[in-house]
Protein backbone atom coordinates (compact mmCIF):
# COMPACT_ATOMS: atom_id res chain seq x y z
CA UNK A 1 0.00 0.00 0.00
CA UNK A 2 1.28 3.56 -0.66
CA UNK A 3 2.36 5.82 1.78
CA UNK A 4 -0.21 7.58 3.47
CA UNK A 5 1.39 9.93 5.59
CA UNK A 6 4.48 11.73 5.96
CA UNK A 7 6.30 12.01 9.04
CA UNK A 8 6.35 16.28 8.91
CA UNK A 9 7.04 18.63 12.18
CA UNK A 10 3.33 19.00 12.78
CA UNK A 11 2.68 15.75 12.23
CA UNK A 12 5.22 14.71 15.33
CA UNK A 13 3.54 17.27 17.25
CA UNK A 14 -0.07 16.41 16.58
CA UNK A 15 1.04 12.96 17.61
CA UNK A 16 2.91 13.77 20.72
CA UNK A 17 -0.74 15.14 21.48
CA UNK A 18 -2.53 12.15 20.44
CA UNK A 19 -0.51 10.02 22.73
CA UNK A 20 -0.92 12.47 26.09
CA UNK A 21 -5.33 12.49 25.50
CA UNK A 22 -6.73 10.30 28.33
CA UNK A 23 -7.35 6.52 26.85
CA UNK A 24 -11.04 6.56 27.88
CA UNK A 25 -12.05 9.72 26.22
CA UNK A 26 -9.92 9.31 22.93
CA UNK A 27 -12.23 6.42 21.33
CA UNK A 28 -15.14 9.33 21.77
CA UNK A 29 -12.98 11.76 19.61
CA UNK A 30 -12.61 9.31 16.86
CA UNK A 31 -15.50 7.93 16.84
CA UNK A 32 -17.38 11.48 16.41
CA UNK A 33 -14.80 12.80 13.62
CA UNK A 34 -15.59 9.39 11.93
CA UNK A 35 -19.46 9.87 12.17
CA UNK A 36 -18.86 13.53 10.50
CA UNK A 37 -15.98 13.30 8.22
CA UNK A 38 -18.70 13.42 4.88
CA UNK A 39 -20.19 16.92 6.15
CA UNK A 40 -18.66 19.48 4.04
CA UNK A 41 -19.48 22.44 5.60
CA UNK A 42 -19.82 21.38 8.86
CA UNK A 43 -17.16 21.23 12.15
CA UNK A 44 -16.73 18.20 14.00
CA UNK A 45 -17.54 20.15 17.01
CA UNK A 46 -19.41 23.06 17.65
CA UNK A 47 -17.36 26.15 19.40
CA UNK A 48 -19.09 25.32 22.29
CA UNK A 49 -17.82 21.41 22.17
CA UNK A 50 -14.64 22.89 21.52
CA UNK A 51 -14.55 24.84 24.37
CA UNK A 52 -15.26 21.91 26.65
CA UNK A 53 -12.85 19.59 24.88
CA UNK A 54 -10.35 21.45 25.89
CA UNK A 55 -10.92 21.54 29.15
CA UNK A 56 -11.26 17.89 29.38
CA UNK A 57 -8.38 17.34 27.62
CA UNK A 58 -6.51 19.76 29.59
CA UNK A 59 -5.40 21.05 25.98
CA UNK A 60 -5.25 25.02 24.64
CA UNK A 61 -7.47 25.83 21.57
CA UNK A 62 -4.64 25.68 18.94
CA UNK A 63 -3.49 22.50 20.29
CA UNK A 64 -6.81 20.96 19.73
CA UNK A 65 -7.47 22.60 16.35
CA UNK A 66 -4.24 20.81 15.46
CA UNK A 67 -4.82 17.27 17.20
CA UNK A 68 -8.15 17.86 15.29
CA UNK A 69 -7.26 18.48 12.27
CA UNK A 70 -4.58 15.75 12.02
CA UNK A 71 -7.10 12.86 13.33
CA UNK A 72 -9.24 14.35 10.35
CA UNK A 73 -6.63 13.69 7.78
CA UNK A 74 -5.81 10.28 9.12
CA UNK A 75 -9.22 9.47 8.57
CA UNK A 76 -9.62 10.94 4.94
CA UNK A 77 -6.19 9.29 4.02
CA UNK A 78 -7.82 6.15 5.32
CA UNK A 79 -10.77 6.55 3.23
CA UNK A 80 -9.13 7.67 -0.04
CA UNK A 81 -6.99 4.43 0.21
CA UNK A 82 -9.42 2.39 1.56
CA UNK A 83 -6.84 1.37 4.23
CA UNK A 84 -6.80 -2.09 5.27
CA UNK A 85 -6.59 -2.20 9.45
CA UNK A 86 -3.10 -3.68 9.09
CA UNK A 87 -1.81 -1.29 7.36
CA UNK A 88 -3.64 1.63 8.77
CA UNK A 89 -2.15 0.18 12.11
CA UNK A 90 1.43 -0.45 10.57
CA UNK A 91 1.16 3.39 9.10
CA UNK A 92 0.54 4.86 12.27
CA UNK A 93 2.99 3.49 14.56
CA UNK A 94 5.48 4.23 12.50
CA UNK A 95 4.73 7.59 13.30
CA UNK A 96 5.27 7.22 16.69
CA UNK A 97 1.36 6.93 17.72
CA UNK A 98 0.99 5.14 20.62
CA UNK A 99 0.06 1.26 20.06
CA UNK A 100 -3.18 1.79 21.91
CA UNK A 101 -4.17 5.13 20.57
CA UNK A 102 -3.26 3.08 16.94
CA UNK A 103 -5.75 0.42 18.73
CA UNK A 104 -8.27 3.03 19.26
CA UNK A 105 -8.24 4.51 15.02
CA UNK A 106 -8.02 1.55 13.95
CA UNK A 107 -11.11 -0.49 15.87
CA UNK A 108 -12.79 2.29 14.82
CA UNK A 109 -11.90 2.15 11.38
CA UNK A 110 -12.86 -1.01 10.87
CA UNK A 111 -16.34 -0.67 12.45
CA UNK A 112 -17.04 2.63 10.73
CA UNK A 113 -14.64 2.82 7.09
CA UNK A 114 -16.92 1.30 4.92
CA UNK A 115 -20.01 3.93 5.59
CA UNK A 116 -17.66 6.64 5.19
CA UNK A 117 -16.49 5.82 2.27
CA UNK A 118 -20.24 4.93 0.90
CA UNK A 119 -21.04 8.66 2.34
CA UNK A 120 -17.68 10.19 1.17
CA UNK A 121 -18.56 8.70 -2.31
CA UNK A 122 -22.06 10.02 -2.55
CA UNK A 123 -20.82 13.95 -1.37
CA UNK A 124 -20.22 16.04 -4.12
CA UNK A 125 -17.18 17.92 -5.36
CA UNK A 126 -18.53 20.55 -6.55
CA UNK A 127 -22.07 22.63 -5.40
CA UNK A 128 -22.61 22.84 -9.23
CA UNK A 129 -23.86 19.49 -10.65
CA UNK A 130 -24.82 19.54 -14.95
CA UNK A 131 -27.88 17.80 -14.95
CA UNK A 132 -29.44 18.04 -18.98
CA UNK A 133 -28.26 19.23 -22.32
CA UNK A 134 -30.29 20.78 -24.69
CA UNK A 135 -29.28 21.66 -28.15
CA UNK A 136 -30.21 23.12 -31.59
CA UNK A 137 -28.66 23.90 -34.84
CA UNK A 138 -29.58 26.73 -36.58
CA UNK A 139 -28.61 27.65 -40.42
CA UNK A 140 -28.96 31.60 -40.99
CA UNK A 141 -29.66 31.47 -44.95
CA UNK A 142 -29.73 35.46 -45.54
CA UNK A 143 -29.90 39.08 -44.18
CA UNK A 144 -31.25 42.31 -45.15
CA UNK A 145 -28.20 43.26 -47.28
CA UNK A 146 -26.83 39.80 -48.60
CA UNK A 147 -29.19 37.03 -49.52
CA UNK A 148 -27.05 34.34 -50.28
CA UNK A 149 -24.63 32.95 -47.36
CA UNK A 150 -24.96 29.98 -44.81
CA UNK A 151 -24.33 30.62 -41.16
CA UNK A 152 -24.73 27.51 -39.44
CA UNK A 153 -24.75 27.68 -35.24
CA UNK A 154 -25.45 25.50 -32.58
CA UNK A 155 -27.52 26.92 -29.40
CA UNK A 156 -26.78 25.14 -26.28
CA UNK A 157 -28.82 25.33 -22.99
CA UNK A 158 -27.10 23.56 -19.91
CA UNK A 159 -29.53 22.84 -16.93
CA UNK A 160 -27.60 22.88 -13.77
CA UNK A 161 -28.44 22.22 -10.38
CA UNK A 162 -26.88 24.40 -7.59
CA UNK A 163 -26.27 22.52 -4.00
CA UNK A 164 -29.27 24.09 -1.61
CA UNK A 165 -31.36 24.86 -4.53
CA UNK A 166 -34.83 23.03 -5.60
CA UNK A 167 -34.73 25.28 -9.25
CA UNK A 168 -32.03 24.14 -11.93
CA UNK A 169 -30.12 27.54 -13.95
CA UNK A 170 -30.69 27.63 -17.30
CA UNK A 171 -26.99 28.64 -18.86
CA UNK A 172 -27.44 29.46 -22.93
CA UNK A 173 -24.76 29.40 -25.03
CA UNK A 174 -24.27 29.84 -29.28
CA UNK A 175 -21.10 28.88 -31.20
CA UNK A 176 -20.30 29.29 -34.32
CA UNK A 177 -18.72 26.29 -36.59
CA UNK A 178 -15.14 27.72 -35.93
CA UNK A 179 -16.10 27.88 -32.14
CA UNK A 180 -17.65 24.52 -31.51
CA UNK A 181 -14.48 22.93 -33.47
CA UNK A 182 -12.45 24.40 -30.77
CA UNK A 183 -14.50 23.70 -28.02
CA UNK A 184 -14.59 20.26 -29.29
CA UNK A 185 -10.74 20.05 -29.43
CA UNK A 186 -10.71 21.21 -25.71
CA UNK A 187 -13.09 18.38 -24.49
CA UNK A 188 -11.13 16.10 -26.57
CA UNK A 189 -7.75 16.71 -24.85
CA UNK A 190 -9.39 17.31 -21.25
CA UNK A 191 -10.61 13.31 -22.07
CA UNK A 192 -7.13 12.24 -22.83
CA UNK A 193 -5.93 13.50 -19.52
CA UNK A 194 -8.44 12.08 -17.26
CA UNK A 195 -7.81 9.29 -19.38
CA UNK A 196 -4.17 9.48 -18.63
CA UNK A 197 -5.03 9.49 -14.91
CA UNK A 198 -7.23 6.15 -15.06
Amino acid sequence: MALMFTSTPSIRKAVGLINEVDQGKFPLVVSRILQKLHLKDERTFSEDEEEKLQGTLGMSGPDLELLLQTLEFFLQQSAYHTAKPAALSQQLSQLGMDQDKVDAIVESWTTNGREVIQNLRQRTLMPNQLTDINWRLNLQMAQSTETKQKLPNAMFELGVHREGQEDKEKIRMEFTHDELYQFYNQLETIQKQIDGLI
